[in-house]
């Protein structure tokens, strides 16, 4: 199996994780506050990352060769994750998973502008495609005839933004922190700035809800773990486009936990960047041979 192939499996599997850990979350946000949410979501990845890479190493490698570029990769997923699970407290996963589809288009744009990443002329057309899909996702008046959706729908752009950016850096530092540190340090920033504001929306919760948080450090340490190998083995240009498939995973998990199905434009936009995706992967393929 070649490092790519490897890393794309890898992120395959990370990302069936993250959609099972966003439908847990969807479910929290009708008993609780986002910040407390989020506190417990980072405090639990924290603990279960720790233990797991304790008892499997017999230490844990917290010293970072760059820990400003950790603290900003840290923040940028708060930040992706308070704004994406904002948007679950008013729409459906599947069409909030679709708008958050613009992530690869722009990663791949991130990679050839921060990283030197060589993206081809085609992949250029990808990434102009799959930025349609998303239009088309967002359903616009001006296309649809219809009321303008409801506001939370432009929110997974901004998450969008923010975690192509913690990708890029997820990619960066994998070429200077072991992959280990890299995961530790993935919480902490994060955990710092929900544990200042979640007491000020604090509500008492019953004890089936810590077992949920810790089903959430579970889903995310682990998810985040094979992301951080996946970007160690392939690069972001091609792994970026893959997000496409959490959109199968999130229609599946909304119509059987919330019955929510997604609407015909969320599909047809999904469609329309699955199609820009396949642009983009091509000349990657095509190098391969």
């Amino acid at each position: 199996m070649t490092s790519s192939l490897h890393g794309v499996l890898l992120q395959l599997l990370a990302l069936a994780f993250f959609v099972a850990m966003d439908t847990l979350i969807k479910y929290l946000t009708a008993v609780l506050p986002v910040p407390q949410i989020m506190f417990g979501r980072f405090l639990f990845h924290l603990i279960v990352v720790a233990v797991a890479i304790r008892v499997a190493t017999g230490g844990l490698p917290w010293r970072s060769k760059a820990p400003q570029l950790q603290t900003v990769r840290s923040l940028c997923l708060f930040g992706a994750n308070f704004i994406f699970s904002t948007a679950l407290s008013y729409i459906p996963l599947a069409d909030a998973t679709a708008v958050s589809f613009a992530a690869p288009a722009i990663t791949v744009a991130m990679a050839a502008l921060f990283l030197q990443e060589k993206v081809a002329p085609l992949r250029w057309l990808g990434v102009a495609v799959g930025f349609a899909g998303v239009l088309v996702a967002l359903r616009p008046p001006i296309l649809t005839g219809e009321s303008a959706p409801h506001w939370a729908t432009v929110l997974p752009l901004f998450t969008a933004v923010i975690f192509s950016a913690y990708q890029i850096l997820t990619r960066r530092l994998a070429t200077i922190d072991n992959a280990r540190t890299t995961v530790l340090h993935t919480a902490f920033a994060a955990l710092g700035v929900t544990a200042v504001i979640a007491p000020f929306v604090w509500v008492p919760v019953p004890v089936w809800v810590w077992g949920a948080f810790l089903g959430l450090g579970l889903l995310g340490g682990t998810g985040h773990y094979l992301l951080v190998l996946a970007y160690m083995r392939a690069p972001a240009s091609l792994l970026g486009p893959l997000h496409y498939t959490q959109l199968i995973w999130a229609s599946v998990s909304g119509a059987l936990v919330f019955g929510q199905w997604p609407s015909g434009w969320t599909l047809a936009g999904a469609l329309i960047m699955a199609a820009g995706a396949v642009l983009v992967a091509m000349p990657r393929r095509s190098a391969a041979k």
